[in-house]
């Protein structure tokens, strides 16, 4: 009876805390105060996920206290404490929200995070689906030593897992200097026990986000996490009752929990593991969670990682520096006859990075050789693509750009751990051999620093990149012979499927047509297979007999039929992972478009969140539709209604993005030159319709020309 009276006195204390907090709130802002979370279209997300109840105002999160404290039960059962679990996680996310309602950024001038936003969850989407990011762990401190600490969470970020970081291990990670953020993906969530409530939120957006979960459906929250999320646990000794509690939550939602901690406390194989050797938590914890982690050896002086793909280097921090914009760089990826290739050859002309002098702006060439029987040239730019990846995952390695835009920076730290240009190679050739492994048969990277060759060079890749350019051009709908689907998004979104043609790209912004058909020739049964596209029904909205049956049998029968071009009629899916959304906004008979980084307000009266949460999970939604950024310039965007003429509104960033390759295709559509300018952004107009429609009259936007929407 111990544990379960540990769990009932854990729960009792959360729910008296949050009581007492919501009681508070009510007296000083008043029953009809609003209550929000910020960028979130899923207020109160575990209220709204497992109760079913939308919180709105201050009133209405005291009024829901009464069903949090009906889920705490005290018969001496299993379902007993799972059940308060569950409701301690949300007497956590009201104590938090409390915070909230105050202030819309509560932890601001600390180092915590606090509440996630819809932005971030959906960021994870595509690294979640593709094991990038294998699972999730919650650590809750602190542990033994500020060393063991940093070791564990640098062992666990080395194998891609997220981190979550709650309690006192915070200040041993700081302690230790290590990096944190959202960006390499390990989080300071908060100092208390309740903001673990911030991470049970992000787990219920993910289920609704990308698997299309009913609010209130409570035993479909706990079944999508347990088979889809793979999180677990980490509390170390002494865990307090609160802490028990929340265990217990996280339990029943599939999440197993490793603890040091022996007082009162019952080993459950898989759920509930009491280990007193903290050092050996990693594995036991990964083993818990059958997670299988793949391990590239690669021969570097510093960590490999995912987790690191999001690492800044400042310029007081770098030790070295390629930019394109400055000196000759690019990056290449080659095909050679196999008898020109001497495999895992890494090939230095030039001065390695010591022998610059400390912040050094060099000129730097890499060019990856690569044979094997099945290679073709098409798949030379999708790994090129991957390069950005690669040499993002290193420790102390920043990478941006593409071709000869290059920019690379290797911090001082990598630096004084021994990394050098040679490095670089090895991680190009490593993962080339490894990810493309049934097309590449030996590889072979040369790297220049001498800036006199490497203008010489640069002219040559640039002759090699403009020759794709013009095949690119070639590649249309109509020119291809097949289309592919992508079910990646399915281990998250089951039903959802995309058709990814040469003018349709998948709606994650990750997968074009020739990535697919790589991945097609890579893993004959992947994610990416064959669409044939002989039977077209309707070329104006691009439906064809081909396509519905592909989708019928890919979505498991949850899909009868798409259109390829219309976003009225039959559009496609979406998971929840999509870069832009775009809505029709009937005023004006165009289509709002808005993507993930951007937090503001739409002339649609909905912000990102808002309109994402209109579709996703794999499900229907006439009027909006998910899609990629290069999609917004593509001459098959919303060719059922008019093109991409339609587009009456984009946030400033984005427009600037895509200004060049937007106008190119409204020139070639319309005839109409500078079409960017033409397009109203956050600058002329947020929510005022008017406004708006002004604009586009001065501007003469080609949608007033255009027939209105057949709603």
């Amino acid at each position: 009876m111990g544990l379960f009276e540990r769990v009932f006195r854990g729960s009792d204390e959360m729910f008296a805390k949050a009581e007492a907090d919501v009681n508070a709130l009510v007296a000083e802002l008043g029953a009809d105060a609003p209550m929000t979370m910020p960028d979130t279209a899923y207020f109160l997300a575990c209220i709204y996920a497992y109760l079913g109840k939308k919180v709105t105002t201050v009133g209405e999160l005291q009024a829901t206290l009464a069903d949090v404290k009906a889920m705490m039960l005290r018969e001496p059962r299993t379902n007993s404490i799972f059940s308060s679990g569950v409701g301690t996680a949300i007497a956590a996310e009201m104590i938090e929200a409390c915070k909230y309602a105050r202030s819309a950024t509560p932890y601001e001038g600390t180092s915590y995070h606090g509440h996630f936003t819809d932005a971030e969850v959906r960021e994870l989407g595509v690294p979640l689906v593709t094991r990038d990011i294998p699972g999730f762990v919650v650590m809750i401190g602190p542990a033994p030593s500020a060393e063991e600490a940093a070791e564990t969470i640098k062992g666990y970020q080395s194998r891609g897992i997220f981190v979550f970081l709650i309690g006192g291990i915070i200040e041993q990670a700081e302690q230790m200097g290590l990096a944190m953020g959202f960006p390499v993906r390990v989080v300071p969530v908060g100092e208390d026990i309740w903001s673990v409530g911030h991470v049970i939120s992000l787990v219920v957006r993910a289920t609704m986000i990308f698997g299309a979960t009913e609010p209130g459906d409570y035993d479909a929250f706990m079944e999508y996490s347990m088979d889809r999320i793979f999180a677990f646990v980490n509390a170390y000794a002494p865990v307090n009752d609160i802490t028990v509690a929340c265990g217990a939550g996280a339990i029943k939602m599939g999440f197993p929990v490793i603890t040091n901690d022996t007082n009162d406390m019952w080993a459950v194989p898989k759920s509930l593991i009491i280990h007193t050797d903290t050092k050996d938590w990693i594995d036991t914890s990964l083993e818990a969670r059958d997670i299988k982690i793949k391990v590239t050896n690669i021969d570097i002086p510093v960590a490999f990682s995912s987790a690191f793909e999001g690492e800044i280097i400042r310029k007081a921090d770098m030790q070295i520096e390629a930019d394109g914009s400055r000196v000759d760089c690019f990056e290449l990826v080659l095909s050679k006859d196999a008898h020109e290739i001497e495999d895992h050859a890494i090939i230095l002309d030039g001065p390695d990075f010591d022998e610059f002098e400390p912040g050094s702006k060099i000129s730097f060439t890499m060019i990856a050789e690569v044979a094997g029987k099945s290679m073709q040239s098409d798949f030379e730019p999708v790994m090129e693509r991957k390069i950005h990846n690669f040499l993002n995952c290193i420790e102390g390695v920043m990478h941006t750009g593409q071709r000869d835009m290059i920019r690379i920076r290797v911090s001082k730290a990598a630096f004084e751990a021994g990394f050098r240009a040679k490095h670089i190679g090895e991680v190009l050739y490593a993962k080339i051999k490894s990810e493309f492994d049934t097309v590449v048969d030996k590889c072979q990277v040369k790297i220049c620093t001498v800036a006199e060759k490497n203008k010489d060079l640069r002219a040559m890749a640039n002759k090699v990149f403009d020759a794709r350019d013009e095949r690119l051009k070639s590649l249309t709908d109509e020119s291809v012979e097949v289309f592919y689907t992508c079910t990646l998004c399915q281990a998250f979104s089951p039903s959802h499927v995309c058709i990814v043609t040469p003018e349709r790209l998948g709606l994650c912004g990750a997968v074009s047509w020739l990535d697919a058909k790589a991945t097609n020739e890579l893993d004959p049964t992947g994610p990416c297979q064959i669409v044939t596209k002989h039977n077209c029904i309707d070329e104006r909205v691009g439906r064809y007999e081909d396509v519905n049956e592909a989708v019928q049998k890919y979505s498991h029968g949850e899909l009868e039929q798409v259109t390829l071009y219309s976003i009225f009629e039959d559009p496609m899916t979406s998971c929840g992972c999509f870069e832009c959304i775009c809505g029709i906004e009937p005023c004006t008979n165009g289509v709002v478009i808005t993507n993930r980084e951007h937090a503001g307000m739409t002339p649609l009266g909905m912000t990102f969140s808002e309109m994402a949460s209109m579709t996703g999970g794999g499900v229907q939604t006439p009027g909006f539709m998910g899609h990629g950024k290069h999609f917004i310039y593509s001459k098959k965007f919303m060719k059922a209604e008019g093109g991409l003429g339609r587009i009456v509104w984009l946030p400033k960033a984005l427009k600037e993005q895509i200004r060049d390759r937007l106008n190119e295709s409204a020139k070639e559509l319309y005839g109409v030159d500078n079409f960017a300018d033409m397009i109203a952004d956050e600058t002329v107009c947020e929510e005022d319709t008017e406004q708006l429609l002004n604009y586009l009259t001065e501007h003469n936007h080609p949608v007033l020309g255009m027939d209105p929407f057949d709603f």
